[in-house]
């Protein structure tokens, strides 16, 4: 089968693509930041005890690099590590796979799950777990060199033309 890519990075369109014999992956890095009215005495804990800093949407970190598939990432530890949902958008509360890509941009698995990162929180560090399976580049223009993207642009006009009754 063949594979190839969905930039997620450059648009809040949420998709789902189908072409024959082709698998479609979700590529790149996005953040799932929280509205700063949700902060609070819960999530400074969190932080203090767990080191799992969430992000906010005003304090968004910068993201230097891009992975494949697609990481979105939900938190940030002391240590400069991100903390992300692998292959989709961040729900804990689904059997996603969650993954921590260090400062260095080396990547760990953290837990199969949301639910299983959730009951293992208070010493997740325990649980990380080389995984191979991210590719982490310096940028979409250098994954692209590598791997077969499809025009995200040319789809989104397609779509915009699209009337749904």
């Amino acid at each position: 089968m063949k594979k190839v890519y969905l930039d997620m990075t450059q648009s809040n369109m949420c998709v789902g693509i189908f072409i024959k014999d082709t698998k479609v992956i979700p590529a790149g890095t996005t953040i799932a930041s929280m509205s700063v009215k949700h902060k609070n005495a819960e999530y400074e804990r969190f932080a203090d005890e767990n080191d799992i800093h969430f992000i906010f949407d005003d304090e968004l970190p910068m993201i230097d690099f891009y992975t494949i598939p697609m990481v979105d990432v939900f938190a940030v530890d002391s240590a400069g590590g991100y903390i992300g949902s692998l292959g989709q958008a961040t729900d804990l509360q689904v059997d996603i796979p969650i993954c921590y890509i260090d400062k260095d941009k080396k990547c760990y698995l953290i837990a199969e799950s949301g639910t299983e990162f959730l009951q293992n929180v208070e010493n997740w560090k325990q649980y990380l777990r080389p995984y191979i399976e991210i590719e982490v580049f310096a940028s979409l223009e250098v994954a692209k060199e590598k791997y077969e993207f499809l025009d995200r642009a040319a789809i989104e006009r397609e779509l915009s033309d699209v009337k749904l009754t």
